[in-house]
């Protein structure tokens, strides 16, 4: 008889605990400095690849996990750690979701290891998808790659903008970029390539300055007349030939280059909102129960104490949701009710929420910098936003259980 059981294994009880040490003792003290410098916190990333924690091997661990849940437990140390260097950290994998979700084995085996370099040469990666007029709506993208049979290459043009590491040269970064091969298909005419480091026509644009995640680099890319040989296109020609020619003929096609890798992502973002909120509530908890107002701690009052256990409960249902959509993507399970959604989706906003409440217990003690809830609210809100919006992940629910392509 199998027994059900919600219990970290052993290993990764071990894992968690040593990201978390990593977050505790590395990561949060140095948050608030690189929150003001507004800067990639190169130290820290340095930091982590020298522990291991920054590197393909550890990430293919723990993509490898059968469970699946070890990558949501690293996410969700991270993150209480701070949000904006796990982006520094974790940003990458973005890059590399992109290669896994759309190359081929060898592909794979030669890119990926590309994307993190070593302890002493440390790499980056980028996925370059969103552009000024195309965030949500990914089929209206602009950026075009057109193949050139005389050399075997392709010949991308355009510019992503709001890309996490985008455009970084001072280090080698491997850009993944989605473009329209055929616009007239729309989305089902994009396929994905990687652009390798030092590629010439690839240029950083602006560089954003944020509200939150503030230590995580977000900039535009401008590609003219970027060449990349005919082996950087993901999947392969033979394979992008065959789904264009089914796209033509009106025929369903598995899935866009673009949302292969949203797929995979959402869940883990929804683990770093879960990081946040947790952070927001254990402090705010601490501080009620220290802070005394009338003679008695703040936390003997109704008002606070119901805030507190709204929150506990918010937090761990949304941890349900995350942990149940990556043991079904690493199980093999279809999403038949948009579950990769949802646990971006509540995570996201029981963050935002988390936060809110934080400050308010703490009152104007939480507006001012000497406490972290403030960055952690400025921090939460982009988790509604980024990797599709709280109202784009409702639309994705919504059609899943419908059926139907609601606009």
């Amino acid at each position: 008889m199998t027994t059900f059981s919600l219990d970290l294994n052993e290993d990764q009880l071990e894992i968690q605990q040593w990201v978390h040490n990593f977050a505790a003792d590395v990561i949060r003290p140095a948050a608030p400095e690189w929150d003001e410098r507004e800067e990639m916190p190169w130290p820290i990333i340095e930091e982590a690849a020298k522990i291991g924690l920054y590197s393909w091997e550890f990430f293919a661990n723990g993509f490898s996990d059968p469970l699946g849940l070890t990558l949501p437990v690293v996410s969700e140390e991270l993150a209480w750690g701070d949000a904006g260097i796990t982006l520094a950290i974790m940003g990458t994998t973005l890059g590399v979701s992109g290669i896994v979700g759309n190359g081929t084995p060898e592909q794979i085996a030669e890119w990926v290891p590309e994307c993190f370099g070593t302890a002493d040469d440390l790499h980056v990666a980028a996925f370059a998808v969103s552009e000024a007029d195309a965030g949500s709506d990914v089929s209206s993208l602009r950026t075009r790659a057109v193949y050139d049979e005389k050399t075997d290459e392709w010949v991308i043009n355009g510019t992503k903008t709001w890309i996490t590491n985008g455009g970084i040269t001072h280090v080698p970064c491997v850009h993944v970029v989605v473009a329209a091969v055929e616009p007239e298909l729309k989305s089902r005419g994009h396929a994905s390539f990687v652009v390798p480091p030092g590629t010439p026509g690839l240029a950083m644009g602006q560089k954003f300055k944020k509200m939150g995640i503030r230590a995580s680099h977000t900039a535009e890319v401008v590609f003219t007349d970027v060449r990349v040989p005919g082996r950087c296109l993901l999947g392969g020609k033979e394979k992008l030939d065959a789904r264009l020619a089914r796209a033509r003929e009106g025929k369903s096609s598995r899935v866009q280059a673009a949302m292969a890798t949203f797929e995979a992502s959402r869940p883990l973002v929804g683990a770093q909102a879960l990081g946040i909120a947790r952070a927001a509530y254990e402090y705010a908890l601490e501080y009620a129960k220290q802070r005394e107002a009338f003679g008695r701690p703040i936390i003997m009052n109704q008002a606070i104490a119901f805030k507190l256990a709204d929150m506990r409960m918010q937090i761990d249902a949304a941890r349900l949701l995350v942990w149940r959509a990556c043991w079904m993507a690493s199980t093999g399970k279809q999403f038949t009710a948009g579950e990769g959604s949802m646990s971006k989706l509540y995570a996201g906003e029981c963050a935002v929420k988390a936060t809110e409440e934080a400050i308010q217990i703490l009152g104007g003690a939480g507006y001012v910098k000497e406490h972290p809830v403030e960055q952690w609210h400025r921090d939460s809100k982009i988790y509604t936003i980024f990797e599709g919006t709280s109202e784009i992940q409702r639309l994705v629910i919504a059609r899943t259980i419908s059926g139907l392509h609601i606009p």
